[in-house]
C-alpha cells in the first residue's frame, strides 16, 4: 500500500503532529508513504520515520495556490498512491480538484481528516467530500453530521488522535539535568503553584482567563503561576502584547513565565502542577490534554468539544463550565495540596496503535 498526505506545512502545530506520527506508524508497518507540504522543521521527523517529502506550496490562502493543481496531478500519476490522504482545507481543495485530472483507472481512494471545528462554508466543505472521512472525536463527527448533511453516516468512522504510551506514562520523571536547567532558566518558578497553558499564542487558547484566575488565587494566598508555553507566530505579535498589558494592569507582569516554543512539552508538563485548556471554542481532541493525562498529571479544562470527552474518561472531577474562571479557581484552589489523580493507563482508543490500526482500517476498505 502507497499512501500520499497533503497539508498546508510541517511547521509545530496539532495537524503536522499527527501527520508526523502517522508516517511512524505506517512505515513501520510497511506502508510507503509520502507527504506533500511546503516545508518545514518537522521534514526531518517525516524522514527519520522512512517517508518522503515533496515539497510543493500547496497551503497558501491565495487563488495562486490552485496553480498547483496540474503538479499534484502528475505527481498522483507518476507515484500512484492507493490512498491521497488531505489534512487541511487549502491542500484539500488541491488534491480533490487533482485527483479528478486523474485517468479513473490511476485515481487514489480519498481520505479526508477533520482536525478542527472549521467555519462551516463551501470553503470548508472540501473536508466532507472524502470517499472516507475521520472525525477526531464523536464531537466531531456530529459537527459533520450536522453541518454537512450530505455526507452519509457510514462514509465517516472516529480515529481519535494518540498518544505514545511508551514515551508519556504516570512513571515517567525529567532527568536530573534538565530538572537543572529549567530550575536555571526560570527561577521565578521555585516554590509557586505552576499552571501550564500549552499552545500557540492565539486568543481561542483563553490565555486572558489568566488574569482572574490568578488574580483570585493570589488573592487567597496562593503562590499560582502561570506558564505559557508556544511560539507567537507571525501576525500574533500584537495579542501578546495586549496580553502582556493585560497582565501588567493587573499587577500580574510577575506572574507570568513565557516560554515560547518548547520541543521538549512532555518535560514541562510534568515540571508543572497543573494542565489547563482555556479554548474559548471547542477543540476538536485536545492532544496536549490528553499527553498530560496520561502522564498522570492534573488537568483543568472547559467542558466542550474534544477536552470534554477526554476529562469525561480520565478526569471529570477536572471539567469546569465554559468561561467559568471564578469555578475555575474555586477547583485550582481545592487541588493547591491535592490535586487528584487521572485514570490510568490510557485506555482503547487513545493509544498510539490504536490510531494507527484506525486508519489502515480505513484505508483497506
Amino acid at each position: 500500500m502507497k499512501v500520499m498526505h497533503l497539508l498546508p506545512s510541517l511547521s509545530s502545530g496539532g495537524v503536522e503532529q499527527v501527520v508526523v506520527e502517522l508516517c511512524q506508524g505506517l512505515c513501520a508497518r510497511g506502508v510507503e508513504t509520502i507527504v506533500v507540504s511546503e516545508g518545514g522543521p518537522l521534514v526531518a521527523a517525516v524522514e527519520a520515520a522512512g517517508a518522503r517529502h515533496v515539497t510543493l506550496p500547496i497551503g497558501r490562502k491565495s487563488l495562486r495556490t490552485f496553480l498547483m493543481v496540474p503538479r499534484v496531478a502528475e505527481l498522483v500519476r507518476e507515484e500512484r498512491p492507493d490512498v491521497l490522504h488531505l489534512h487541511s482545507r487549502v491542500p484539500a481543495w488541491v488534491g480533490w480538484l487533482a485527483a479528478r485530472r486523474v485517468e479513473r483507472a490511476l485515481r487514489p481512494l480519498v481520505v479526508t481528516s477533520f482536525h478542527g471545528f472549521h467555519s462551516v462554508n463551501f470553503y470548508s466543505a472540501i473536508m466532507a467530500k472524502g470517499d472516507r472521512v475521520i472525525a477526531v472525536s464523536e464531537c466531531m463527527k456530529r459537527h459533520i453530521l450536522e453541518n454537512y448533511p450530505a455526507t452519509p453516516e457510514e462514509r465517516i468512522t472516529v480515529v481519535p488522535n494518540s498518544v505514545d504510551t511508551s514515551l508519556n506514562f504516570p512513571e515517567y520523571r525529567p532527568s536530573d539535568d534538565w530538572l537543572r536547567q529549567w530550575r536555571h532558566d526560570y527561577p521565578e518558578l521555585e516554590g509557586k503553584f505552576t499552571l501550564c497553558l500549552p499552545g500557540r499564542i492565539t486568543r481561542i487558547k483563553g490565555a486572558a482567563h489568566l488574569v482572574p484566575l490568578l488574580t483570585t488565587l493570589r488573592g487567597r494566598g496562593i503562590p499560582a503561576h502561570a506558564v505559557i508555553v508556544g511560539e507567537t507566530k507571525r501576525g500574533k505579535e500584537a495579542l501578546r502584547r495586549e496580553l502582556e498589558d493585560a497582565f501588567a494592569i493587573a499587577g500580574l507582569q510577575d506572574c507570568v513565565t513565557w516560554t515560547g516554543y518548547r520541543s521538549d512539552l512532555r518535560d514541562v508538563l510534568c515540571a508543572c502542577d497543573v494542565t489547563l485548556s482555556l479554548t474559548t471554542i471547542p477543540e476538536s481532541f485536545g492532544k496536549t490534554v490528553l499527553d498530560a493525562l496520561a502522564l498522570g498529571r492534573p488537568v483543568a479544562g472547559y467542558e466542550h468539544g474534544g477536552v470534554g470527552e477526554l476529562l469525561d474518561v480520565f478526569l471529570p472531577q477536572g471539567k469546569i463550565p465554559v468561561g467559568d474562571t471564578a469555578a475555575m479557581a474555586d477547583l485550582l484552589a481545592s487541588w493547591y495540596n491535592n490535586a487528584p489523580t487521572p485514570k490510568t493507563p490510557v485506555p482503547p482508543p487513545f493509544r498510539r496503535e490504536d490510531m494507527m490500526e484506525g486508519h489502515l482500517r480505513v484505508y483497506n476498505k
